[in-house]
């Protein structure tokens, strides 16, 4: 019995310095479990705010293409408009020159007179055509320069994409 004793006696005072002992333990690993749920939702808010500063910039970027998109097909319709001008600028010149030609070469009359009328219109013509050549050259100027703007921003929008790429590599390490 006195073994029986003895034995129930060292299993208490071996049960009691384990149950201290797993008390000190487990806090500390409550405690580094906690830790790490806390640093894990840091890096989790971490990466949704990037997540939306990325979302941002594409739709930035998205727009950004659109709008360089517009420019370049102004800046298009611009040169078009400006080279049907400058046709214009010689075909009435050319059209000017046949017509003096054919008024110096002309001894009739009624052919001069003609000949005269066509050659008042097409110079009235060709410098309705000169101004438009004018305008559309100024035109094409604020066209190409706007063009210019819109993919300066882009280019800045780019940048900053691959900057932000370059962050998220170096903070994958």
């Amino acid at each position: 019995m006195r073994r029986a004793l003895f034995l129930l006696f060292g299993l208490f005072v071996a049960s009691a310095s384990a149950f201290g002992q797993s008390t000190t333990t487990d806090s500390q690993t409550l405690q580094a479990l906690l830790s790490e749920i806390r640093q894990l939702r840091k890096d989790l808010q971490t990466t949704t705010v990037a997540s939306q500063r990325v979302q941002i910039l594409m739709y930035r970027l998205q727009s950004q293409q659109a709008a360089v998109a517009r420019a370049q097909q102004r800046a298009d319709e611009v040169h078009s408009r400006l080279t049907e001008a400058q046709a214009g600028v010689r075909h009435f010149a050319s059209e000017i020159e046949r017509a003096e030609t054919a008024l110096n070469d002309s001894q009739n009359s009624n052919d001069r007179k003609q000949l005269e009328g066509m050659l008042a219109a097409a110079k009235h013509e060709l410098e309705l055509q000169k101004t438009a050549e004018q305008e559309w050259e100024t035109k094409e100027a604020e066209a190409v320069q706007n063009l210019r703007s819109e993919e300066s921003k882009l280019a800045a929008l780019e940048e900053q994409l691959d900057h932000l790429d370059k962050d998220f590599e170096k903070s994958s390490h």
